[in-house]
């Protein structure tokens, strides 16, 4: 007897935005757009700078369908079902982000650069009389390096005398904040958004600070006067957030692009500086284990594994600071560069974005990587659902011991994970428990893994991949592994 299908899961769709859902279907991505939102939409797409702004990939490429595409689309039930629940009107349809980030997941170099864009959009749509309603990093993604602006129902038409930026509070506390709490406290973005989705209030920050601190810049604009004041306002005082019309448009313009750069000013005094040290920055020049001879031949080795199987989608586990992503992504790949370490992740992305090579760190520890998040932990998917398949080609180099020893995880279950990521191959090292950076994480505990050796490290490869070939680097106890994942 045959099995009946399984059924087929429904549509889920933003539903945050009066104005509008996004939604994924067959590999779209989507978006139906009501009567709230549509004036505004209209005004956005024929604008100039909304068109500029869509063709140098500032704001994603997005275009209205038209009445077949549309019916062809509500032909399906739970297209319908949406469109209807949603009072639609039209559907657009947007580029779509190969790999979607959210801002925990993201260095303190890619939250200002974030940011950064949002100004740029905000003064760039003001003399076409248009403005952002919302000042959200959540509004943003990343294709490789670069940031791109995703959410057009974000724009909206900005009355001629209007004098104010209603998201400023929303984008001190999404943007600014967090970088000050970094650059001040060493706090990772995983750390200060992971809990707050709007970001962090100046009464928290306030409570870090010492009183040295409170009365110099930028501490006293972005976080004591605001304390200060708030203390002195009542809860349900909603005048603070109505708009200010002036008679006079241009100088209304004026206040508002001046209100602008002073947030650009201040952004830029909490840019993340470079050269920054941490525990693992100098592994690729002193901490690493290689004779230069070994080093080379292990970017040989990787490098020829890749082109070999013309690898376009590559996952790096334990980038470190990229010199192995970049080798992928000069080969033609795009990549996700994962660790860890926020710091070195920084370098990574400054110079993917020097190169222009399309590179995407995340600050993402793989053996406890992002959990799905928001309204019943759906709203932004877990890094392992987007993850898993995504990618021809996943480089685990010098980074599986740190995973036995360090994260205490069975040998068996790190090669489970790297065959659920990986529709292809797997470019493993397999470091012995010999080795002097094994016998630095084990920390005298090396009874535990006395039984790891390469030929048991093999066997456990065998239950998923096979082994195309292997390197052993001589005088040492490290090998290099190329595996192809089985049919």
């Amino acid at each position: 007897m045959s099995q009946p299908a399984p059924p087929t899961p429904p549509i889920t769709a933003s539903f945050r935005d009066p104005a509008g859902s996004l939604f994924r279907y067959q590999g779209r991505v989507l978006r139906v757009v009501n009567a709230i939102g549509v004036a505004d939409l209209e005004a956005f797409l024929a604008s100039q700078a909304g068109q500029k702004l869509m063709a140098a990939g500032a704001v994603v490429p997005t275009r209205a369908l038209d009445a077949a595409e549309c019916r062809e689309l509500l032909a399906n039930p739970m297209v319908r079902e949406l469109y209807d629940a949603r009072g639609g009107q039209t559907i657009l349809e947007h580029e779509r982000i190969d790999f979607p980030s959210f801002p925990y997941e993201w260095t303190a170099e890619m939250l200002h650069a974030a940011g950064t864009l949002t100004l740029d959009l905000a003064q760039a749509l003001l003399s076409d009389g248009l403005g952002l309603k919302d000042g959200t990093p959540y509004n943003i993604l990343f294709r490789g390096p670069e940031p791109v602006f995703i959410d057009v129902l974000s724009f909206e038409r900005r009355q001629p005398g209007d004098a104010t930026w209603l998201p400023y509070a929303q984008f001190v506390r999404t943007f600014l904040l967090p970088l000050l709490a970094n650059q001040a406290y060493g706090l990772g973005l995983d750390q200060t958004l992971t809990t707050r989705r709007d970001g962090l209030e100046p009464e928290e920050v306030y409570r870090w600070t010492k009183l040295t601190e409170r009365l110099r810049p930028p501490f006293f604009g972005l976080v004591s006067m605001p304390t200060w004041l708030g203390g002195r306002h009542k809860q349900d005082d909603s005048s603070i957030y109505q708009k200010k019309l002036l008679g006079d448009p241009e100088k209304a313009r004026y206040i508002l692009d001046h209100l602008l750069d002073g947030l650009r000013r201040t952004l830029d005094r909490l840019k993340p500086a470079a050269g920054k040290n941490s525990v693992w920055s100098d592994y690729m020049t002193t901490n690493n284990n290689y004779t230069a001879d070994h080093f080379q031949a292990k970017q040989r080795f990787v490098g020829e594994a890749l082109a070999e199987f013309r690898s376009r989608s590559v996952l790096d586990v334990g980038c470190n600071t990229g010199h192995f992503s970049a080798i992928a992504a000069r080969g033609g790949a795009k990549v996700v560069a994962v660790d860890y370490d926020p710091v070195v992740l920084g370098d990574v992305w400054r110079n993917a974005r020097q190169e222009k090579l399309e590179i995407l760190p995340l600050a993402v520890n793989l053996t406890r990587p992002s959990p799905g998040m928001g309204w019943r932990n759906q709203e932004c998917s877990s890094f392992l659902d987007r993850a898993r398949g995504k990618f021809d080609a996943v480089l685990m180099l010098a980074v599986i011991h740190h995973m036995l020893v360090t994260e205490r995880v069975p040998l068996a279950d790190i090669l489970l994970l790297a065959a659920e990521l990986t529709t292809n191959l797997l470019v493993i090292e397999f470091v012995a428990p010999d080795d002097s950076m094994f016998q630095r994480l084990t920390r005298g505990r090396e009874e535990l893994h006395k039984d790891l050796t390469a030929e048991v490290f093999e066997a456990e490869c065998g239950r998923h991949f096979e082994i195309v070939r292997m390197q052993h680097f001589e005088g040492t106890s490290r090998r290099l592994y190329l595996l192809r994942k089985q049919a």
